[in-house]
């Protein structure tokens, strides 16, 4: 009994090894699932050390391990130490985030004439996919090695009707970590019949591993934002950032103007809001960057997606405890999350999230990781 639950272990800790090209990726069990489904989060690392792991419940980026100005590698992601923790309690951590990503007001859409009524779960309205979104979803997982970088493919068939949404949407995620030290997600969609499709990831970033992020120097390109009522859905309007704490054109601290006397800002407890990125539509490009002066490290964020969501981690407050035991307290992590605008199916000016049969969605994150002397 002894010897067979020596081998079981070893098992566990180690079931798939890859090298190719200068990468590496390696898998381990991570938790069971209450019907017994076993969850893995795969390792996959570049020749500079640089480490994400990932697990195929919820495609959710559990680690994320980076050098600081003195090589020093560390962890810049929240998140949890087993599947438990994110099973029990978990403001979205890492996952990915569908069949639409943000808030749908009071759960309702109409397409093609007909109205849809979505699950809802914050408040009245709908957000990130529902009660049950893709990131509680345990994704069918293989090891890309064909590809110049570690990479890992994500797959999974979202049933019509699931969370209210019509037809069947077959959606692939592929992490990859490349030699510029980049942390690449590149999710594709198709459909067999009009729905909507607005992908992401919610990863929640410090840059310096520990503490609060209000000194994180942050630029984002962006000369308007979506207002917000009270409920967090956008009102229709672009305003100009121009003026208002909402204006990083030019690297400030997160926490420069977090506390302004702005309504926008008591509405979402902090910055909670979609910016309106300044580039060609569906040109992939740099939407922000985020510096920390202790350690150095500097996160750049691109993607070809008309809109990114900035949130500064307003609803943390330490009951959340983490990796190591970390309580995640009041504003200890940031989101950036390239996607199309909240409440884009019930705002006709909005670009649209409406995916046909026959039409593939795309859309790539790169979160790409240097140090910055300044």
């Amino acid at each position: 009994m002894r010897n067979r639950s020596l081998l079981v272990m070893m098992f566990a800790v180690l079931v798939v090894r890859s090298v190719f090209g200068e990468g590496i990726v390696s898998s381990q069990l991570f938790g069971k699932m209450a019907d017994g489904r076993d969850v893995s989060v795969y390792t996959l690392k570049n020749s500079n050390g640089v480490e994400a792991r990932i697990m195929n419940y919820g495609g959710i980026v559990v680690s994320l391990k980076v050098p600081d100005r003195k090589g020093v590698l560390g962890d810049v992601v929240l998140g949890y130490d087993n599947l438990a923790g994110y099973i029990k309690a978990s403001p979205y951590f890492g996952a990915v985030i569908g069949r639409c990503a943000n808030r749908i007001a009071r759960g309702r859409f109409t397409l093609n004439g007909v109205e849809y009524t979505l699950a809802t779960n914050n408040a009245c309205n709908h957000l990130h996919g529902g009660i049950n979104g893709f990131d509680k979803v345990v994704w069918d997982v293989r090891v890309l090695t064909n590809r110049p970088a570690a990479a890992l493919e994500l797959k999974y068939a979202s049933p019509d009707g699931e969370e209210g949404y019509p037809g069947v949407l077959s959606v692939t995620v592929v992490y990859s970590i490349t030699e510029k030290n980049e942390l690449c997600i590149d999710f594709t969609a198709t459909t067999d019949k009009p729905t909507l499709c607005n992908l992401t990831n919610h990863s929640y970033f410090n840059l310096a591993g520990q503490g609060d992020i209000l000194s994180h120097e942050v630029m984002i390109a962006a000369d308007v934002f979506t207002p917000v009522d009270k409920t967090l859905i956008p009102t229709g309007e672009l305003r100009p950032v121009a003026g208002t704490p909402f204006d990083f054109r030019k690297a400030t601290a997160m926490g420069a103007h977090i506390e302004a006397d702005d309504v926008q800002l008591k509405y979402g407890g902090g910055y909670d809001h979609n910016w309106v990125v300044s580039k060609p539509a569906g040109k992939l490009a740099q939407l922000a960057s985020v510096y920390e002066p202790v350690t150095g490290r500097l996160m750049e964020v691109f993607s070809a997606e008309p809109g990114m969501q900035f949130y500064t981690g307003n609803f943390l407050d330490g009951t959340n405890v983490g990796k190591g035991g970390v309580a995640y307290q009041y504003r200890t992590g940031f989101c950036m999350e390239p996607q199309h605008y909240p409440d884009s199916p019930n705002e006709p000016h909005f670009p649209s999230v409406v995916l046909e049969p026959g039409q593939t969605y795309r859309n790539t994150i790169i979160y790409r990781f240097s140090v910055a002397q300044k």
